[in-house]
């Protein structure tokens, strides 16, 4: 017998993260040590009090049943972090819903909302589950050009009217993921009337919410007026609270698009494990002195990093907000060439940034996920990487 994937899963690129993930094993059977700044996947631990609270709960027998959803108390977590973070209101009950991760409500909302034929603009370059989940759904994805010039941010008026017809969802993150580029309030307002113009629901990706660096303000789409009208925020506990492993996170807004993605939802999933929830609960209400210093480290680690990449003449821009670097490569190289390279040769490990579109080309994206004394030596390798394989 001779099986094949659907055509959806065909149509899907493969993943990048894994290849990466092979060369470096490759590298590392090898006798090379690899520097990994690949996935990110936080390495600073959670709260003390997140850990005590996991620990404590998973002691009680009765913790071991099915959930089914979020418990009241995490949703009402939720809008007490919302309230004190970012100054937004939130019904606890009707615009707020738990996620198994951001990415799992992500990957599940094209599905509830979308229709085979039904367009998505989505970043360019972006997270690949934005574009993964459109042709899961069998939408029609239209890039849109996140390009330096403008600062990283859609050209909405570039968008043609005959595809705007057709347009059910647009999906913007800021500060975004690959690219790190931070929007302001008046952008969001933009959306706010684009979207009521053209009847298109706005998804923002806000998993970044609390790395944002050099006293940039935190600014949640849900903050603008109009926004809970037109759209919905994803945001999650992994990146915030370096959670990564416990899967959970969070939608909130739009009230009946909250709704059918709970529907659609209450037919996979049977709910998060109990004591999680409850760790969860812990880091959405205690003591946020946590959040600073945490940013504060990965400022740290930027300047780091950028710090030292400059030694050899590559001018990296510093992020102004998330775990990763987002860097032009020197001139000559591919992306994926230049990836590829930089393991075998340097024993460091980046994501190529053609894996995150059209527009990544040129680009590869840097995670800090080392603590700054590794990345400085990462720098070092990949200047002496540059001196040794220049391409001209």
């Amino acid at each position: 017998m001779n099986f094949v994937a659907s055509e959806k899963l065909q149509k899907m690129s493969s993943s990048i993260f894994q290849e990466i993930a092979d060369r470096k094993q490759e590298a590392i059977k090898n006798g090379k040590d690899v520097i990994d700044l690949s996935v990110g996947s936080p390495d600073f631990a959670p709260p003390k009090i997140v850990m005590d609270t996991l620990v404590e709960c998973t002691q009680d027998p009765r913790s071991y049943g099915y959930t089914l959803k979020g418990i009241a108390e995490f949703h009402e977590a939720v809008t007490y972090f919302y309230k004190e973070r970012y100054s937004v209101n939130l019904d606890a009950a009707s615009e707020v819903l738990q996620l198994m991760g951001s990415q799992d409500g992500l990957a599940h909302l094209a599905s509830a909302i979308i229709d085979p034929g039904d367009y998505v603009l989505v970043p360019d370059p972006g997270y690949p589950i934005y574009e993964a989940s459109v042709n899961i759904a069998g939408g029609v994805i239209y890039p849109m050009p996140l390009l330096a010039e403008n600062r990283f941010l859609p050209k909405l008026e570039d968008i043609p009217i005959d595809v705007l017809k057709k347009t059910k969802m647009m999906i913007i993150s800021y500060p975004g993921n690959p690219v790190t580029a931070l929007a302001d309030k008046n952008f969001f307002e933009e959306i706010v009337r684009f979207a009521k113009l053209h009847n298109i629901l706005i998804v923002h990706d806000y998993a970044y919410s609390e790395l944002i660096f050099d006293e940039n303000p935190q600014i949640s789409f849900m903050a603008v007026p109009g926004a809970k009208e037109v759209g919905i925020e994803f945001n999650s506990l992994s990146k915030t609270f370096n959670m990564a492993g416990c899967r959970i996170g969070y939608v909130v807004g739009n009230k009946q698009v909250i709704d059918i993605l709970a529907s659609f939802k209450s037919h996979i999933d049977y709910g998060i494990f109990y004591p999680i929830q409850k760790a969860a609960v812990k880091a959405l209400t205690s003591d946020f002195s946590f959040l600073k210093e945490q940013a504060g480290q990965y400022e740290i680690r930027r300047d780091a990093l950028v710090e030292g990449l400059e030694k050899s003449g590559w001018q990296v821009a510093k992020s102004p907000a998330t775990m990763f670097i987002w860097a032009k490569i020197p001139a000559g190289w591919k992306s994926r060439e230049f990836a590829f390279e930089l393991i075998d040769q340097a024993g460091v490990a980046v994501i190529p940034g053609d894996a995150f579109g059209t527009q990544g080309e040129g680009f590869v994206r840097i995670a800090m996920v080392q603590p700054h004394e590794r990345l400085s030596e990462a720098a070092e390798r990949i200047n002496q990487f540059l001196l040794t394989y220049s391409v001209n």
